[in-house]
């Protein structure tokens, strides 16, 4: 028999209408569009901009010269990854997925979903709401402000679009249909790559960190432990078809302003387990409250806003548990009883806190990093604050067996010390 993998045809994307966008042609590209004219009328001047991170996609802001409010964002994929180049080729079917799953997270969520104008399957782009000028979350913690609505609303948010696409909710036929949809394996290899798999293997593709946290990477480069827990995650995250998760959902992808939260960029989505998404939150939450050894010199004010981190930590899984209950109570009692519903739970915790410490980890030793740290320029006061959060991350991975509450959690981070590992 020959080798099984011999048999398995990757298809290519229809590239024979697909143009990259620029700043003078996308204009042309808005004007096309039937589907803007209500917004735009064909005559008037319009101006576009380049934002975003860069990573992977180009997208471009385009306002009304004369109404700059009135505006929209084009969000194009690229057949690579912009971060490295053409050398790394992906299919830009990413922009596919994300269309559809912000059409199913906006038909759940729509006041936490940025509006869909239209998918361009040709030109692999997505139009949708311009969030302006809401900011990115992850730039307001690193300035510690303050967002009294987020985690009703991200605990809503989690609840709600990973409770409406899971067994729990939906028709079982149903569900494995739309996870058929989802199947998206090269996002899904780079997260295997950059989350599980990369940061522990010393000189690992891509990976780079602060020379001043060396020994600490070798620690953890040779910890046979938790190598054996990462490959449990690795193969949960491959094998676990929960529900719809965005896949990327860190405080990057999470636009604010003191009333309205917005999530975004889920071109990440397919069916994996319920906990990366939470985790991926709180992990996050957890980074910043590291980096704010280096951002926040003040002992008091520190202090301070960490522990307002942990409480938004801390409210994000109370809200997430509190909206959820909208699935247990269509249960049947008898194939899913109290105690299925205890495990079902606890299992959920548990995954929370070893996603989270995994993204936490990457984030300071792998690929790419995160804003929250990089942007400590002393690089002593920087690697204190990886110091801390690789403690976090390493022990959420390690005993997260061990934890049946959000309060466990928290004590790990405040138990926790950079100076100690």
């Amino acid at each position: 028999m020959g080798n099984f993998t011999e048999h398995i045809k990757v298809p290519e994307p229809d590239l024979s209408r697909y143009q990259p966008l620029n700043l003078e042609t996308v204009i042309t590209y808005v004007k096309q569009r039937p589907e803007l004219q209500e917004l735009f009328s064909p005559d008037e001047e319009l101006v576009s901009s380049e934002v975003g991170d860069g990573n992977l996609n180009l997208v471009f802001r385009i306002q009304a010269k004369n109404d700059p409010a009135r505006s929209i964002i084009i969000k194009q994929a690229l057949p690579y990854v912009r971060l490295v180049g053409d050398s790394w080729p992906l299919s830009p079917d990413r922009a596919i997925i994300e269309g559809k799953a912000l059409a199913i997270f906006s038909a759940i969520c729509p006041d936490l979903t940025p509006k869909l104008y239209y998918t361009d399957y040709d030109m692999y782009l997505n139009i949708m709401e311009d969030l302006a000028p809401r900011i990115i979350l992850r730039k307001g913690l690193i300035k510690r402000q303050h967002y009294p609505n987020f985690t009703k609303h991200i605990g809503r948010y989690l609840a709600r679009t990973l409770g409406e696409t899971s067994d729990l909710y939906l028709d079982p036929q149903l569900k494995k249909w739309n996870a058929a949809q989802f199947t998206n394996p090269q996002l899904c290899k780079i997260t295997e790559d950059l989350v599980f798999t990369n940061p522990y293997i010393k000189d690992g593709n891509g990976n780079h960190f602060n020379p001043l946290i060396a020994k600490e990477v070798e620690v953890i480069q040779n910890d046979e432990e938790l190598h054996a827990e990462m490959a449990e995650l690795k193969d949960a995250f491959m094998s676990h078809g929960q529900a719809l998760i965005h896949g990327d959902l860190h405080t990057g992808s999470i636009m604010v302003d003191a009333a309205t939260t917005k999530v975004m960029d889920p071109e990440f989505a397919f069916y994996g387990p319920a906990g990366f998404d939470i985790g991926a939150v709180i992990g996050n939450l957890f980074l910043n409250y590291a980096s704010h050894e280096g951002h926040t010199l003040d002992p008091g004010e520190r202090r301070e806003y960490q522990q307002y981190l942990l409480d938004l930590a801390k409210g994000v899984w109370e809200n997430f548990v509190a909206e959820f209950q909208f699935v247990w109570e269509k249960q049947d009692p008898v194939q899913r009883p109290d105690a299925y519903r205890e495990r079902y739970m606890l299992k959920l915790i548990q995954d929370t806190a070893g996603f989270g410490g995994a993204k936490m980890m990457r984030r300071i030793i792998g690929l790419a990093h995160v804003e929250d740290l990089e942007s400590i320029a002393d690089p002593e006061k920087r690697a204190v604050a990886e110091r801390l959060g690789l403690a976090i991350g390493r022990r959420l991975v390690k005993e997260r067996s061990h934890f049946s509450s959000i309060s466990d959690i928290i004590n790990v981070v405040l138990t926790s010390r950079p100076e100690v590992f």
